[in-house]
């Protein structure tokens, strides 16, 4: 079996960008912090298993989808691999100009109890547009166009990202009040994250574009 990785260097890399993913504010975490905030944290947790959920479903359409792409096509798989370096410096220029504020729902976060967080938390991954075209660029990045078994990895890089971002938004959730005050009190250091998540996103988006001129 071949390894997930073809380097230690790119298993780094592809690590810290999920954790600079996970640490970026965005609609999936104004969910959680909404609901633990409101209905505490069992509705935080319950939105995290539905936004957990959503991804998982997004991962196994990455993976049967792209792995048929290959199946038709490399060069298709390759076109689909240079337009995601083109959306990932997309994102770094969004993040640098619009930044990722933190933004809570004032009314209405905790109400249908548990189930509304569950459902909550799955319908803000599972409807983000976003998110399906994250899933379909990024993940094509970490793989060979030759790897027969590219469809396992890309849903193993799914379930990677999914873990990172689940532990992280566990430990938010557990802190939740805390959190939203620091980040009320210090703008600044959300604003780092946009710089270290743009920078990341060029360099993948400049590697790959490298590696597909050679």
């Amino acid at each position: 079996m071949t390894p997930l990785f073809p380097s230690a260097s790119l298993a780094a890399g592809y690590v810290v960008a999920c954790i600079l993913l996970a640490a970026t504010p965005g609609a999936d975490m104004a969910v959680f912090l909404s609901r633990t905030l409101r209905g505490g944290r069992v509705q935080g947790f319950a939105a995290l298993v539905g936004a957990i959920n959503g991804l998982l479903i997004h991962s196994i359409a990455a993976a049967v989808g792209l792995s048929a792409l290959l199946a038709a096509s490399a060069e298709a798989y390759r076109a689909v691999k240079i337009a995601g370096a083109v959306y990932l410096l997309w994102l770094a220029f969004g993040a640098l100009r619009h930044g990722a504020a933190l933004r809570l729902k004032p009314d209405g976060a905790g109400r249908g109890g548990v189930r509304g967080a569950f459902l909550n938390g799955l319908l803000v991954n599972l409807t983000n547009p976003k998110i399906v075209i994250f899933f379909v660029t990024f993940l094509p990045q970490f793989t060979d166009v030759r790897d027969p078994n590219v469809s396992g990895k890309l849903f193993a890089l799914g379930l990677c990202f999914i873990a990172i971002g689940a532990a992280f938004a566990a430990v938010l959730i557990l802190v939740a009040a805390r959190f939203v005050s620091a980040a009320k009190a210090h703008p600044r250091a959300l604003r780092m994250f946009d710089y270290a998540f743009a920078g990341l996103m060029a360099a993948f988006a400049g590697r790959l574009v490298y590696s597909e001129a050679r």
